[in-house]
């Protein structure tokens, strides 16, 4: 389901243009994960980047990016952008069960938990076995997208043998038989960004008020990431995190975790 490195650059580069903001921007939408500012329950597993300000090597990163959040609910509005704690930012490698599936598979099999780490161990270790000399990878921000009911920024791994990596992490979880069985598939493909905010409300904007967002968020994006110096995310390690909603991530002492 992943596409090549070039494929993937092009698509994410297109949805940092003013074009995407527009149509984005035009058919946005209240995001499920909040109930106006406050996080909805949506429990699940991912696999991630260490989460939030304890990632040391990131800290620069997310330091700039607390200050786009704020740019952003000045331009946009607080109403209509919530912001995610900084102690949650983090960029989601791979996406395992989340909120229904996940109950459904913890009412089914009351060990999941145990069964789940065990897999994403055996995943691992099945990755090891293909790159075996792991080495930090960096990636680029390219800048500001407008999801369907989020505002994140995109990021690209700074070259085509990171990609790769990245791609080996996932197929190593996605194609193995025992983390089927639990019910997890890939259903996504890979877009690597990290959330600044989740959309609360949505106004009846008209044509107009949509044109003169879009403008604001070209404004804001081409301050930060327009003839500037790169910013990088680098990612050392993948983790298995539990959520119990898109504002809280954490680790037991037995999740597996491996260098990539």
């Amino acid at each position: 389901m992943d596409e090549p490195y070039q494929a993937y650059l092009n698509r994410v580069a297109r949805l940092t243009l003013p074009a995407a903001y527009r149509s984005q921007l035009a058919t946005i939408q209240p995001s499920p994960k909040f109930a106006g500012d406050r996080p909805a329950a949506f429990p699940g597993y991912s696999i991630t980047t260490p989460v939030g300000l304890s990632d040391a090597d990131n800290t620069p990163l997310y330091e700039s990016l607390i200050a786009t959040q704020q740019e952003l609910q000045a331009q946009l509005g607080s109403d209509f952008v919530v912001p995610v704690p900084p102690e949650s930012f983090h960029l989601t490698l791979a996406d395992l069960i989340w909120d229904r599936a996940y109950q459904d598979a913890l009412k089914a099999k009351p060990d999941f938990a145990a069964e789940l780490c065990d897999c994403v161990e055996q995943s691992f270790q099945r990755y090891r076995q293909i790159v075996r000399e792991p080495s930090p990878l960096a990636l680029q921000v390219m800048g500001l997208i407008v999801r369907p009911r989020a505002i994140v920024v995109g990021l690209v791994p700074h070259q085509e043998p990171a990609y790769n990596r990245l791609l080996h992490l996932r197929r190593s979880l996605y194609q193995n038989p025992a983390l089927i069985g639990l019910g997890i598939e890939q259903q996504y493909n890979f877009t690597a960004h990290i959330t600044l905010g989740y959309i609360s409300q949505v106004p009846s904007w008209s044509a107009e008020d949509v044109m003169m967002l879009a403008e604001r968020l070209i404004a804001l994006n081409d301050a930060h990431w327009l003839d500037t110096k790169p910013q990088m995310l680098w990612v050392k390690q993948a983790e298995l995190q539990k959520f119990a909603d898109m504002t809280h991530f954490f680790r037991e002492p037995e999740f597996p975790v491996v260098a990539v």
